[in-house]
């Protein structure tokens, strides 16, 4: 049984990836033709790329379009967990301006800084990323289009089960405790309840279980939490199976 929030689109067999483009480059000329730009925030790991890899054979007006990341790990630039490189590789040929996660900003801090100051460090470094965003997207930030994903444990974004940054209700973003041996910067549950749009990008049998409770509004996952007022679940037959 699924809850009124969330619109259920399953894509037909072969045609997943070629789906969620339509349906995000419609939600980003839609913004453009509203307002002139259109805020996109994208999501890591491997099961975006076929989309965007459509996506960039969409007839999308880039120079009005700035990407944002949803998150990222605090690893070094040539660490393959980085989610960086893949996405311009994938949409930064494309005249999209970027306001990537200042992950290197975070990694200049010395390691061996006195602890208070090494979070006081940080925390002038997400304030003034959190500055550079409500001069993108106002005060409080407004996204026009957000892709988010969706884990095996009801996480989405960098918010996992039990990390203090899922109570975040005032800043935009924040940094995570230690998530299999790495923190991490993600943007918080209030930005993204304030998306115009959000498009869940769910694709494979093991997502099966995670999207049923997502689309039954289970408050348990931190996926469960996000309530935006337009949301829109792309998901292939195998992750839909149960819903």
């Amino acid at each position: 049984m699924t809850d009124d929030l969330h619109t259920l689109d399953i894509a037909a067999p072969g045609r997943w990836a070629d789906r969620a483009a339509d349906v995000m480059a419609a939600a980003i000329a839609q913004a453009i033709g509203r307002s002139g730009r259109c805020l996109m925030a994208i999501s890591g790991g491997s099961t975006p790329l076929p989309v965007f890899e459509a996506l960039a054979g969409r007839d999308v007006l880039w120079e009005h379009v700035t990407i944002l990341q949803v998150d990222e790990r605090i690893v070094p630039a040539d660490d393959p967990a980085r989610n960086l490189a893949e996405q311009k590789a994938a949409l930064g040929y494309l005249g999209a301006t970027w306001l990537p996660l200042p992950v290197d900003d975070l990694l200049a801090i010395p390691n061996d800084a006195d602890p208070a100051d090494r979070a006081a460090a940080e925390a002038t470094v997400v304030e003034e990323f959190i500055a550079d965003l409500v001069g993108l997207a106002d005060d409080p930030p407004i996204l026009d289009l957000v892709h988010l994903g969706l884990g095996d444990d009801g996480h989405t974004a960098s918010l996992f089960p039990g990390d203090p940054l899922v109570d975040e209700l005032r800043a935009p973003a924040g940094l995570t405790g230690m998530q299999n041996g790495v923190r991490r910067m993600s943007l918080t549950r209030p930005v993204l309840d304030r998306a115009r749009m959000v498009v869940w990008l769910v694709r494979g049998a093991a997502k099966a279980e995670p999207l049923g409770r997502l689309l039954a509004g289970d408050l348990r996952i931190p996926s469960g939490l996000i309530r935006p007022a337009h949301s829109v679940v792309l998901a292939d037959g195998d992750a839909a199976r149960q819903s």
